[in-house]
């Protein structure tokens, strides 16, 4: 792959909640900006040994019973199909809790841990990779999973934290991130120029449903500050996700829609800007956009 000169020495840190959320959100960005040079990692949150086997070939008595280091291969798999480096904060999934009214979390899951524990070890990450760029999730989690929630918690704190000489004066020097994004790639405006093509070209929708029940809101899609280009790499998000193949089911609704047909009706990744210590006008089409001078 050809380096982008301009973009040596950027370092992207990505903040997600469980193995395959890397692949799931934001990964054909992420692969074009390791292609042009850029220093990516991802820091994992938990092990994802609670996740559904959601794969029907890989739902077997012998995956079930040895889902924490399968999970980790996975990840292993991916993180090399997408040029990462990539780090575990140790923390245990809390699992999909299901029921009305729903179950009490697991003792000791990462949701229940409190913050100021949580996100030590990403404060840590933080000032030891430099990041000049993070990202995450949304409040809501991008969908309400707990982890994914605690994954947003965390995240915003340990922006702020890193930067303050007097929080955590034992996990290294101070680090201030320059830009927080989080992630919209589920904007009901990309699912619906999707669907719509799906329809025009005679095929199934695999969104039908999901739009039926969609509420409208117009506000949350307008968050969407940041749309970067990098349909060229949709490939290499795919063969990522593939990679966790207990989580993903290649005949599901993933890979439903052609890629070309992707690429085509909405070719970008979309993010939101929260917090920016650089300029930078809005909208923008580049996550590093304003950050002239990396150290």
């Amino acid at each position: 792959m050809t380096q982008h000169p301009s973009r040596a020495g950027l370092r992207l840190m990505h903040v997600h909640a469980h193995p395959d959320d890397e692949s799931s959100k934001g990964a054909a960005s992420t692969a074009m900006y390791v292609a042009q040079g850029v220093d990516v990692h991802v820091a994992t949150c938990t092990g994802g040994e609670r996740g559904s086997i959601l794969n029907p070939k890989m739902d077997r008595p012998d995956i079930l019973e040895n889902i924490t280091e399968i999970r980790r291969q996975e990840m292993e798999r991916a993180r090399d199909i997408l040029g990462i480096r990539q780090d575990w904060l140790g923390f245990i999934d809390s699992g999909w809790p299901e029921g009305d009214p729903k179950p009490p979390l697991p003792e000791g899951c990462f949701a229940l841990v409190p913050l100021e524990e949580a996100m030590a070890p990403l404060v840590r990450l933080i000032r030891e990779f430099r990041p000049h760029v993070l990202t995450t999730y949304d409040e809501r989690g991008g969908y309400p999973h707990p982890d994914h929630i605690k994954c947003h918690e965390i995240s915003v704190a340990a922006f702020e934290a890193a930067a303050d000489p007097e929080r955590y004066p034992e996990l290294g020097e101070p680090w201030q991130v320059l830009k927080l994004y989080y992630h919209h790639s589920f904007n009901k405006a990309r699912i619906q120029a999707t669907h719509d093509a799906m329809i025009a070209h005679g095929l199934e929708s695999p969104w039908a449903e999901r739009l039926a029940e969609w509420k409208d809101e117009p506000e949350w899609d307008a968050r969407v500050t940041t749309r970067v280009p990098c349909s060229d790499y949709f490939g290499v998000r795919d063969q990522a996700l593939l990679a966790h193949a207990t989580q993903i089911d290649p005949d599901g609704f993933w890979f439903a829609i052609p890629r070309e047909l992707q690429a085509e009706v909405w070719p970008t990744e979309d993010f939101e800007l929260v917090t920016s210590h650089v300029t930078s006008e809005l909208p923008e089409d580049d996550l590093f956009a304003g950050i002239t001078h990396p150290l």
